[in-house]
Formats: C-alpha cells, structure tokens, sequence
C-alpha cells in the first residue's frame, strides 16, 4: 500500500530515541496483535501525537477513544487509517486534544501506589488462605 514510501519501521528504540521520534512524527502507527498495556500509545498520547492502532488486546480501553482503531491483520484497514490520519486536519487536531486528555488518566506515581496498596492488601493476615480456598 505505499506505506514504505513515507513510514519509518524503526524495530526497537532506547527511551531518548523514542523521544526523538515522536518529536519529530505526524502520527504514530501501533499495529499490534498482543499488547499487555500500550505504553507507546500513551507516549505518544502525552507528546501530541496522533495515534492509529490495534483494535486487538488492552489497545482499545488503554487508547481510551482517542485514537484511530484498525484491525492489525487487514492491510487496507491500516492503509485507510494512516491516510486519514494524514490527510484529514481536523480529525488529527481531535485526536491529539483527546489524546492529551487521555494521557492523563495514567501516571507512574499512581501505579505505584495501585501496587503499594495491592501489596499491602496481600501482607494482611489470612490473605493466602482465602486465595487457596478460593482456588
């Protein structure tokens, strides 16, 4: 579909040149069959980048809205998603305000403190037993 002409397929980027690239991006393309989280989303989300991805796994609730979703196994669905994010200004002007919004709804801190208070529920006296019994 063309998509060579003008994408970059960069394989795996260290922090400061994932940075660097989506400073530099008109979109961020994620197609994705398995993802655990979506981090490179919300990255992209923070740094007012567009994002097209995966309708597959954790991709959808963690793009909560704000993205164009594709089925990743359909070229023309990718291809058709790319194009619109390219050439359709206020759909890109949308997803970037509600990418933005988006973005905020994640932090470090708080899921530090989700797995603080995990962890601590897991120390409380008799939690084993109720999770053998349960079993």
């Amino acid at each position: 579909h063309g998509v060579e002409r003008w994408g970059i397929f960069s394989g795996y980027l260290g922090d400061g040149d994932v940075t660097l690239a989506l400073q530099h991006a008109r979109l961020l393309a994620f197609p994705s069959l398995y993802e655990g989280f979506g981090i490179p989303v919300i990255e992209a989300m923070n740094m007012g980048v567009p994002v097209a991805c995966s309708n597959a796994a954790a991709l959808p609730e963690v793009a909560g809205g704000a993205a164009l979703l594709f089925d990743p196994c359909s070229a023309e669905e990718i291809s058709a998603a790319l194009s619109r994010l390219l050439t359709d200004g206020s759909l890109r002007e949308s997803l970037i305000a509600a990418g933005y919004n988006n973005a905020r709804r994640f932090s470090w801190t708080r899921s530090a403190e989700q797995m603080v208070a995990v962890y601590q529920r897991a120390c409380r006296p008799g939690f084993a037993g109720r999770m053998s019994r349960a079993q």
